[in-house]
């Protein structure tokens, strides 16, 4: 087990993901907590018992006393940020660093390559699931790299941040973020097929609650969560989102990018990016993915709003 583990970066999931490793009792010293805004990782820390973890103030301080890094930002600058960042700081040799962010499988490679010529280890490990998920420990990680790397990530993992993993160790590094980005387009895609129905039960007379009811039978889980958001206007209503519309585009840029690369063509992928357009124009930076059933309505002569 590592001595010493450092955390970098507290949006929705990396919150849920840090309490879940100091709740259950994994580390030999404080929790190293940095986050860009220092008020969230202050807020955090003090949220945990005395001496549970500690907030640092630059990433070279997060990384510095660590031998074990675990990264979750919003994307592929972010991340190239603090691997540059991170060995700037002095020397990283020894050093096991492990991205929970949603990147380019480009984006992955570049790190593994640039880390291991500096003497580091890198395991990626993105994440499926909800904020909810991250809080409740029932994530599902995506791991990839050297065998011994990823067995040192698991005992974080299965049982503490997830209910489950899955294991690619010792395959190509950039074969979990490919996963990862694809796993989201489906997420994208199925979220708009699901604004699409509660658009047409409204206007047809079906009815909404009829939908959501069969929504529930059929497919338990996560959807029915979004069509609640949805239908109780909490899509338009919510300060701040729960998967950004700016990070879903991210996604599906990603993926209209490994299809062009394979020779293939995702269409779903388009539609779903062109309405999340629209929802960043009506909604701004507080634009959320369950907005695109207000681009839904609004292309059906309905108001943006429910309510």
């Amino acid at each position: 087990m590592a001595s010493q583990v450092s955390w970098i970066g507290l949006g929705n999931m990396g919150r849920g993901m840090c309490k879940n490793i100091v709740e259950k009792g994994l580390l030999k010293a404080p929790l190293i907590v940095y986050n860009r805004t220092a008020a969230r990782a202050n807020a955090l820390v003090e949220s945990f018992p005395k001496d549970k973890a500690t907030v640092a103030t630059t990433i070279a301080d997060a990384v510095k006393p660590a031998d074990l890094i675990f990264i979750c930002v919003g994307d592929d600058a972010a991340s190239d940020h603090i691997i540059k960042e991170a060995i700037a700081s002095g020397d990283v040799k020894g050093k096991l660093f492990v991205d929970c962010s949603t990147v380019h499988p480009d984006t992955t490679r570049k790190t593994s390559q640039t880390l291991t010529e500096k003497g580091a280890s890198f395991v990626s490990c993105p994440v499926f699931g909800a904020p909810a998920f991250a809080d409740a420990g029932q994530l599902i990680s995506v791991l990839a790299g050297k065998k011994e790397d990823v067995d040192k990530v698991k005992p974080f993992t299965e049982g503490v941040t997830s209910r489950a993993i899955i294991d690619l160790s010792d395959q190509e590094i950039g074969r979990a973020s490919m996963l990862k980005v694809l796993g989201n387009t489906f997420i994208l895609s199925t979220v708009e097929t699901l604004s699409e129905g509660l658009v047409l039960a409204d206007k047809s007379g079906l009815g909404t609650d009829t939908y959501h009811q069969w929504l529930e039978l059929m497919f338990p889980g996560p959807f029915p969560k979004y069509s609640t958001r949805m239908t109780s206007g909490d899509y338009y209503q919510r300060e701040y989102p729960l998967f950004a519309v700016d990070l879903a585009r991210k996604d599906l840029r990603h993926a209209l990018s490994l299809a062009s690369a394979s020779g293939a063509h995702l269409p779903s992928v388009e539609v779903t990016d062109s309405l999340l357009k629209d929802v960043k124009e009506h909604d701004g930076e507080k634009g959320d993915v369950a907005g695109l059933y207000g681009a839904v309505r609004q292309h059906a002569g309905l108001k943006y709003e429910n309510q």
